[in-house]
């Protein structure tokens, strides 16, 4: 997988790491894929009810270690 960019939002709250990721997201060409980590538990919801109304698609989700990691393609 080609990962464009890397987003570290381990430790921060919701929403920041939707915040962060929509951020992040913004700076990307469509067919990118930007890969968030955090350690957010919300945002194993969040994220991808962020991404489907945002136009993007989650392309895998992992956890491990606490660490929940997103791949997330611009729409």
């Amino acid at each position: 997988m080609n990962v464009a960019k890397v987003l570290d939002a381990k430790g921060l709250a919701c929403p920041m790491p939707v915040v962060r990721a929509k951020k992040a997201m913004d700076e990307l060409e469509s067919g990118q894929v930007l890969e968030v980590q955090t350690t957010d538990k919300g945002a194993k919801n969040d994220l991808p009810a962020w991404a489907k109304t945002s136009g993007h698609t989650v392309i895998d989700m992992k956890e491990e270690n606490g660490v929940l990691t997103f791949w997330i393609q611009k729409g």
